[in-house]
């Protein structure tokens, strides 16, 4: 299956899941021709011919196709649904994991940030933990200007 970038990782991997198996390829096959037009087509072409050349009214026997027919549509809807759901799911858990991760590195990225400020802010003030500045008179060689 050829990969593209622009897809989801979740909807690649339960694309090639679906692709492994043999039954449910057929059913998204069924399920994709079912939600188009030539399906509508051919259906009212069919239900046409059916009452007119085939069964005089009350049409009971297209009345059982029909109703088998909903039957089995309505199974291939939801097996659609349950691909979606799954893929809901993969996608869900995918972002999750990828929010952690990035989640991680940021407090990681704050965490370094605060170390090397406070690193900054304890050089540039001489290790004075009330916060005040140096000032030419602080320093150990200032004396020694003076004279």
């Amino acid at each position: 299956m050829p990969t593209n970038p622009n897809r989801h990782p979740a909807f690649l991997a339960a694309e090639a899941a679906r692709a492994n198996k043999r039954q449910l390829r057929v059913a998204d096959a069924i399920t994709k021709f079912a939600g188009s037009m030539w399906f509508v087509y051919i259906h009212a072409l069919l239900f046409a011919v059916w009452m007119i050349w085939i069964e005089k009214s009350p049409w009971q026997t297209l009345t059982l196709i029909v109703s088998l027919e909903a039957i089995f549509l309505s199974t291939f809807v939801m097996i659609g649904q349950n691909r979606q759901a799954e893929f809901a799911r993969r996608k869900a858990d995918h972002d999750y994991n990828a929010q952690e991760l990035e989640l991680r590195h940021n407090t990681e990225v704050t965490e370094t940030i605060h170390r090397l400020t406070t690193e900054i802010h304890a050089a540039v003030n001489g290790g004075r933990r009330d916060g005040s500045r140096l000032t030419q008179a602080d320093t150990p060689d200032a004396g020694d200007r003076g004279r």
